[in-house]
C-alpha cells in the first residue's frame, strides 16, 4: 500500500522543463570578437539601423548595458 502511493504521488508531479540548449562558449582575453549587430539607441529613442560591431573597425569599442533603462524598475 505504501508503494502504491509513493508511485501515485511520482506520477502526478508535473515533469521538470527540458534544459536550455547550451550558448556558445566565452572568448578568450585578447581574442578578436565576432561581427554581431544589435539594436542602437540614443537618449531619444532605438535607432532605425542596427549597429554593427564591423561599422567601427579599427576603433576603440566599449560596450556598456543598462538593464534597467527605459523600465519602471
Amino acid at each position: 500500500m505504501v508503494m502504491t502511493l509513493v508511485l501515485a504521488a511520482l506520477l502526478q508531479q508535473p515533469a521538470a522543463p527540458p534544459a536550455p540548449p547550451p550558448g556558445p562558449p566565452a572568448l578568450e582575453v585578447g581574442v578578436v570578437a565576432p561581427d554581431f549587430a544589435i539594436p542602437g539607441a540614443t537618449r531619444y529613442g532605438t535607432l532605425k539601423n542596427p549597429v554593427r560591431l564591423s561599422d567601427y573597425k579599427g576603433k576603440t569599442v566599449v560596450l556598456a548595458f543598462f538593464f534597467k533603462a527605459r523600465t519602471r524598475g
